[in-house]
């Protein structure tokens, strides 16, 4: 869900390769590589654990958002991600992204890919998109269309990916593994059939606006655990818990998240991450760079380190953890632990850790649910939607 780059990881040790080594000086310097762009929350899919509020607007027009695109070229970003919602609402998406080709960004697209047909697709390709993560949610076409609430979406979402692939674009599918039953093993045979890559991402998220509801959409310990114990779903995870020394493992933090990159909102709202909705500055009163400089929220962020964590310093787990300071945020404290990834790190790594196990200090009450080998019907796991959950189109 987060694509800030993370640079100084608590437990990468050694940086060796040269995005490392460009993000080591950048954030030396205090400049932001890399950003994620919302163009808009509007979506034409429902996601029962989408968490944005599809209904609100007042997003940045065009013009906006070249100036912002001028700005972060100026602030010296390389890496711009834009996402949404669903950025092939905007009519003026080819616009946005050939200014931001000219601007020389990186750009990755994130899309549930149900508006790109034939001519959407050369069209990226002549811009020099570098890649496209597109949201698959099973290899079963029900299960999916169940979860997107959206009927044939899977189809439209499998036959773009292979307009982008056969036009020579790199494509990712982007998987949220949440309750139901899903088989990750049969998601990634269906990549490797496509002749793309995958990644998995098992943390569902509070929606940006507090709401915990698609918490509850988390899978269960026995499926988390199965999915931990799967080598392909997390290849390196040894080099990743290679030990750092005792004073760079103290001194550094645990995400890029304000350091690096940040992300921001269809309303100009600057944020250190979409999973870290602390507000640092509006660009719509205040340009980019007075904000990642002296906003006195990027301030608190970049002076907290790893040995200033509640509970989490002494962990004996801290190099090992993939620790998300917005998770702890909006579990109510940024220099707390988060129970998620408490979870999460006890299941990959079998230690436990300050809170798992510790069920009654749960903050989303679970249903109890097969392992991912069984089926369960979807509609006894989702949430009700929210009014107003997704629209169909955007007026630009």
């Amino acid at each position: 869900m987060a694509d800030v780059v993370s640079i100084a990881t608590a437990g990468t040790g050694a940086r060796t390769s040269l995005l490392d080594r460009i993000g080591a000086k950048a954030e030396a310097r205090g400049i932001p590589i890399s950003v994620h762009l919302d163009l808009t929350w509007a979506c034409n899919e429902g996601c029962v654990h989408c968490y944005l509020d599809h209904s609100v607007g007042g997003d940045m027009n065009t013009t906006e958002i070249k100036g912002v695109l001028d700005q972060l070229a100026a602030a010296g970003v390389m890496f711009l991600t834009l996402s949404g919602g669903e950025i092939m609402l905007r009519k003026d998406i080819f616009e946005i992204v050939a200014y931001a080709r000219s601007l020389l960004f990186d750009v990755r697209l994130k899309t549930n890919g149900i508006l790109i047909g034939e001519g959407e697709a050369d069209r990226f390709a002549e811009l020099g998109v570098r890649e496209v993560n597109i949201s698959i949610y099973s290899h079963l076409p029900e299960v999916h269309d169940a979860i997107t609430r959206v009927p044939g979406s899977f189809l439209r979402s499998i036959e773009a990916v292979k307009r982008l692939k056969s036009r020579g674009l790199a494509v990712e599918i982007r998987v949220c593994v949440i309750k139901g039953g899903v088989s990750y093993a049969r998601l990634r045979a269906l990549a490797e059939e496509l002749g793309v890559r995958i990644q998995y991402d098992a943390t569902v998220a509070p929606m940006i606006d507090g709401d915990r509801t698609p918490v509850s959409l988390n899978i269960s310990p026995e499926e988390r655990a199965e999915f931990y114990a799967d080598p392909a779903v997390l290849p390196g995870l040894e080099d990743a818990c290679a030990p750092a020394s005792a004073d760079e493992l103290m001194n550094g933090h645990s995400c890029g998240a304000g350091h690096n990159g940040c992300y921001i909102s269809p309303q100009g709202d600057v944020m250190p991450c979409v999973q870290f909705p602390l507000v640092c500055g509006s660009l719509r009163q205040s340009s980019f760079l007075e904000i990642w400089k002296f906003s006195p929220q990027f301030t608190e962020i970049r002076g907290i380190r790893n040995r200033d964590l509640h509970v989490c310093g002494s962990c004996s787990s801290l190099s090992s953890c993939g620790r998300c300071p917005g998770l702890a945020f909006q579990e109510g404290n940024m220099r707390g632990a988060s129970r998620q990834d408490c979870e999460n790190t006890y299941f990959r790594t079998k230690v436990p850790t300050p809170l798992y196990p510790a069920p009654e200090i749960d903050p989303a009450p679970r249903r109890q649910t097969p392992v991912s080998s069984q089926f369960v019907p979807l509609t006894a796991l989702l949430p009700a939607q929210r009014d107003g959950a997704h629209r169909e189109s955007a007026a630009y």
